[in-house]
């Protein structure tokens, strides 16, 4: 056989989801042809320091295998520069980054790579530094391929509020909301409060803006856990959002592609708990996925219709999954948000949603490398200056 796609693996990360990615990564990692690929992992601790570890050509049998203690004394504090100085532009062309593994300067703190450069990066980071288009602009300036959104697309995905804010131009239906940063709550926390209550009421879910896997969400029933969750939420952004409940159905679409992106059938999230929060997604194991979820076809082709509008509208690439409310007393559908990394593991809604599409788990990581080289290929062709 030729040489293999050398992919890079990032995960964990300084996220309040780093142990979400750090399922994420273990599942891919197991999912890998490694007939075509060679996975170099990087692993990101809590306080942001890279490892680099074995390049490897077979399944970890366990995520210690690339897993680093953050308390290992001979970890490099200056791993990240010789991290990227092999993570060098690879050749342009798709079949040829297929097949040219090139060689660069190994390093020290090499951690095992052998100091081979990088064909692609599959960034499964979520959340803050990660997901919001932090790393994919590292990605950017050192003219690397990589796996999912660019960095504005990323950005406007992780930030709830700007979000909003281009899907209400785009005229996407949302549930009513509000929000402030924590110097304007500091300075007229009751005009906020008199606000909410006025045009969303009670209950209502506050959010941290910048979040996902429902880290830092709670729902305020009265105006002592409103103040409660807005101080919760704070923990974790500078900027909380507000929204009014809806008595709704959960459904979620997976959308696959770049310029002319598909969408997956419908999903339904049945929540163990009062809501989808981070303990229904990931520890009781008691929350209900159905899919196809059980909905007319015509609501379910308006739903997908909407889902990618909305992945369009933020400028999507790769991959993204779309949250909608579908209110059960009439019927409407309202646009949540839009996940540009979404959770992947094989019992995650986004690769299952595909598998009942016709596209099962590893020929969807095949996919997904195409179009990173694919969305490279075409920005090559870009002229920045004369």
């Amino acid at each position: 056989m030729g040489d293999k796609v050398r992919v890079g693996l990032v995960y964990g990360g300084r996220s309040g989801e780093h142990e979400v990615s750090l399922q994420t990564a273990f599942s891919v990692l197991q999912a890998f042809d490694y007939d075509k690929y060679e996975i170099q992992p990087f692993y990101i601790t809590k306080q942001g320091i890279w490892h680099a570890g074995p390049a490897l050509s077979a399944p970890p049998e366990h995520i210690g295998l690339i897993r680093y203690d953050e308390a290992d004394g001979s970890a490099s504090e200056q791993l990240l520069l010789p991290v990227f100085e092999r993570m060098a532009a690879p050749p342009k062309a798709p079949a040829a980054a297929a097949k040219a593994v090139q060689k660069a300067a190994p390093s020290a703190s090499s951690g095992g790579s052998g100091g081979k450069r990088l064909d692609v990066v599959f960034p499964l980071l979520h959340g803050t530094y990660g997901e919001d288009g932090t790393i994919q602009g590292l990605l950017e300036m050192a003219g690397i391929p990589y796996v999912g959104a660019g960095v504005l697309a990323s950005a406007v995905g992780m930030d709830k509020v700007m979000m909003k804010r281009v899907f209400a131009h785009e005229g996407l239906p949302q549930c009513v909301f509000r929000h402030f940063t924590r110097a304007q709550w500091d300075k007229d926390a009751q005009y906020f409060i008199m606000e909410i209550e006025v045009s969303l009421g009670y209950p209502c879910f506050v959010k941290p803006a910048n979040l996902g896997s429902s880290v830092g969400i709670s729902k305020a029933y009265n105006r002592e856990q409103l103040i409660q969750a807005v101080e919760y939420a704070f923990r974790y952004d500078r900027k909380v959002l507000v929204e009014e409940f809806v008595n709704a159905r959960e459904l979620e679409v997976s959308v696959l592609g770049n310029d002319e992106p598909r969408a997956s059938v419908v999903g339904e999230i049945v929540s163990s708990n009062d809501f989808y929060d981070y303990n229904a997604k990931y520890i009781d194991g008691k929350s209900v996925m159905k899919i196809p979820a059980d909905i007319p076809e015509e609501t379910a082709e308006q739903i997908r219709e909407m889902a990618l509008r909305a992945y369009q509208a933020i400028d999507g690439s790769g991959l993204a999954r779309v949250d909608f409310f579908l209110r059960k007393e009439d019927g409407r559908i309202f646009l949540n948000e839009v996940n540009t990394m979404p959770g992947f593991t094989p019992f995650s809604m986004y690769p299952l949603l595909w598998k009942e599409s016709g596209l099962p788990y590893r020929e969807l990581l095949d996919k997904l490398i195409a179009l990173a080289f694919e969305r490279h290929e075409a920005k090559q062709k870009l002229v920045y200056g004369e």
